[in-house]
């Protein structure tokens, strides 16, 4: 079976993201200290996590727009791993949390309003579950995807800054450029976010196959 030349990509980003990630130097820095590494897993899941699901808007929208039931099964998928992807960003960021801020969970603006939009997505997921009809539910997800989406943003992007936050980049902190000047995370950070995406695309692609698949054959079966 050939493998697509994306895959490929995809294995090579993220075995040079997992060595570089817990052997590669990282700079010395106060209270992060090896800390820092978590840079390239737990802000490149949330970065899949926001295309992943701007994927699944896409396809959302282009259901309301042909009907076709392909697109609301891609969208679908692509939730899924994108939610997937939220947990294991609020994961690895209650790590990273324990050992910088004192502890898993501090009530930080960020946490609270990351938190708030994963419900947002499990209530996607227990929609589609509680409706039957085929054609209904498809329709009803995609105006509730593009729904939660549009919350997502401001919930994780603008409010976190107008309020106090020992988040990097939110309520008057800085973030990580500066604790960067040796250059060293760049090189990793970047493929990481392409890697850790491409992962996800991955994903939500088999899932999609196989859901096709069962479709079919239900469609060959009635």
């Amino acid at each position: 079976m050939k493998i697509a030349w994306w895959k490929w990509l995809t294995l090579a980003l993220m075995l040079y993201v997992l060595v570089m990630g817990f052997l590669g130097p990282v700079p010395r820095l106060h209270i992060l200290n090896e800390t820092i590494r978590n840079l390239y897993f737990h802000v490149p899941m949330w970065f899949g996590m926001i295309l992943l699901f701007a994927t699944s808007v896409g396809y959302s929208i282009h259901y309301l727009a042909t009907n076709r039931i392909e697109s609301d099964i891609r969208a679908s998928a692509f939730t899924q791993i994108g939610i997937l992807f939220g947990f294991l960003g609020l994961t690895t960021g209650m790590l990273w949390a324990r050992f910088t801020w004192g502890e898993y969970w501090s009530n930080d603006p960020k946490q609270n309003a990351s938190a708030i939009a994963l419900m947002i997505y499990l209530a996607l997921i227990l929609l589609r579950g509680s409706i039957s009809g085929v054609r209904e539910r498809a329709r009803l997800s995609a105006v509730y995807s593009i729904f939660a989406f549009a919350v997502l943003i401001p919930l994780i992007f603008i409010l976190p800054r107008f309020t106090d936050s020992l988040h990097p980049g939110n309520g008057g902190n800085p973030g990580f450029n500066p604790y960067d000047q040796s250059g060293k995370l760049r090189p990793v950070f970047y493929p990481a976010v392409f890697g850790w995406t491409l992962m996800g695309v991955w994903m939500a692609d088999l899932l999609i196959r196989v859901r096709i698949l069962k479709n079919i054959q239900t469609e060959n079966e009635a």
